[in-house]
């Protein structure tokens, strides 16, 4: 994992824009990259001069609209007993994609928005959204809102960063460290995304004797 961090991180610091979209477009398929390597030391970037502020937050949300559209389109051709049978080999487990899906029945365009700032979940909501042919346009226009919400944090989150530490520029592994240990109101938010994530599990659970 350290390796990769350090290859990701190289990504985003050789190829600017360029590389924050190709990695957030992955991080928003089933490919592990996550997206906190991705954006906070593109925002160093921004905050040193070399990238527009804006630019890092449009190009990731670009990536997350792109990974997210693939995966739509791909869901929606291959259908949901080939996801089932070859998920596993992509840490799609069933249980997850069945609360994806009804998290997506329950609450369709809301449910994509809220899912984009979610653990776990952010990668996968596109999955069910192809299966069951949600309206293309509906499922674009909340996961553009909501990755560009989730990118704006990642990027204020590194902005700060480089504030108080210029030289993690360099360090993937501090810079990881630092964000998940900032200030109160940084642990407050990560709270927040543990409870709404705690009530996707309520919400979605099977009840009792189904």
């Amino acid at each position: 994992m350290h390796h990769l961090l350090e290859v990701w991180f190289e990504w985003v610091l050789q190829g600017g824009y360029v590389g924050i979209i190709v990695l957030m477009a992955m991080e928003s398929s089933i490919i592990p990259v996550p997206s906190e390597i991705v954006i906070p030391p593109a925002a160093f970037l921004a905050a040193r001069g070399d990238l527009s502020f804006t630019g890092v937050i449009l190009a990731g949300t670009l990536g997350s609209y792109i990974g997210a559209a693939i995966s739509y389109w791909v869901s929606l051709w291959v259908g949901r007993p080939i996801v089932l049978r070859f998920g596993k080999y992509f840490l799609i487990a069933p249980d997850k994609l069945e609360r994806a899906e009804v998290w997506l029945s329950r609450y369709e365009a809301g449910g994509v928005f809220f899912a984009r700032l979610l653990p776990v979940i952010r990668h996968l909501i596109s999955i069910p959204a192809g299966i069951v042919r949600m309206n293309f346009w509906v499922f674009s226009a909340a996961t553009i809102v909501g990755s560009a919400l989730w990118c704006a944090v990642l990027a204020y989150l590194g902005d700060r960063a480089y504030r108080a530490q210029p030289d993690l520029i360099n360090n993937p592994d501090g810079l990881l460290h630092l964000i998940k240990t900032q200030s109160h109101w940084i642990v407050l938010f990560v709270a927040v995304l543990a409870v709404l994530y705690l009530l996707v599990l309520r919400l979605t659970a099977k009840p009792k004797g189904a």
